[in-house]
């Protein structure tokens, strides 16, 4: 299922990212790699907020809906 759908405090594992190649390739660079453990932190109309590899960072709901857990 895509992040956008995670329940907030849910610990989950990263499982595809998706997206163009440059798409995937900024969100590898923030730390969205497989494997990867993931928390969403808050939801606002479909934006998220996450904690992964100890950062919080913000993301769209385009952003997110690329990256499977």
């Amino acid at each position: 299922m895509p992040l956008t759908l995670a329940k907030a405090g849910e610990q989950n594992s990263i499982k595809k990212v998706g997206g163009r190649p440059e798409t995937r390739q900024h969100l590898e660079n923030l730390g969205f790699v497989v494997g990867t453990p993931v928390m969403v932190i808050s939801e606002i109309g479909g934006n998220v907020i996450v904690n992964i590899k100890e950062s919080r960072i913000a993301l769209s709901r385009e952003m997110a809906s690329k990256i499977i857990i």
